[in-house]
């Protein structure tokens, strides 16, 4: 049985959705899942990018990309009232809910779905104060090692190669994007094509633009 670390921000629309149609995916395949939340920010910041809400163009084509993606899917989304938001008190939660910044299903399902369900604002207080008492953290949202952990999962991903999300790493393999789900599953099936040259190799050669 392969063991998959599913390195995730509620943030992302994208995230939502590989976490929702990973099951279905992934159907009849025997694997384990770690559901690891991240700062998604940080990740983009330490590659020196900007995230697709940044760029006005790109965030009107994400926004309408995942309603599709939702709809085509059969996977129920709705735009929150303000995005992007600020995720840190969710992902803050998460972890305090957490066993050493590893999250189950059920946990992943509630943040997901507080967020990309409803169409609410996802920084509202008392919204936030009731997920956070159906989630019934084990310790403070603010604790040190709260904090910690949430940044040893995101340094953790980056260390893999991850430079957004959903990022998912099998024996130490990295797949990105919520469309690499079928390359994950090939993978987890033991497609022969992973032990070749086009994947050891396929960045083997030099760059001819400046700095490359």
């Amino acid at each position: 049985m392969k063991h998959i670390d599913f390195y995730l921000d509620f943030i992302s629309p994208y995230a939502y959705l590989a976490f929702e149609h990973l099951p279905e995916a992934l159907a009849g395949l025997s694997y384990s899942v770690a559901y690891k939340p991240v700062l998604l920010g940080a990740i983009v910041r330490h590659h020196g990018h900007k995230a697709p809400a940044e760029v006005p163009s790109k965030r009107q084509w994400t926004y309408r990309h995942i309603l599709w993606l939702g709809h085509s899917l059969g996977v129920p989304i709705d735009m929150p009232a303000t995005h992007p938001y600020n995720p840190l008190p969710h992902l803050r939660l998460a972890v305090a809910a957490s066993q050493g910044g590893e999250i189950n299903r059920y946990q992943a399902e509630q943040l997901f779905r507080e967020v990309w369900r409803g169409g609410q604002d996802a920084s509202d207080p008392a919204r936030f104060d009731a997920l956070k008492a159906r989630l019934q953290p084990a310790r403070d949202v603010a604790d040190a090692a709260v904090k910690a952990e949430l940044k040893g999962n995101t340094d953790a991903a980056i260390a893999q190669g991850a430079f957004g999300v959903p990022a998912f790493v099998v024996d130490g393999r990295l797949f990105w994007g919520f469309d690499s789900l079928p390359m994950l599953r090939a993978y987890l099936e033991g497609d022969a094509w992973f032990a070749g040259a086009q994947w050891a190799g396929a960045d083997q050669r030099p760059s001819a633009l400046a700095g490359g």
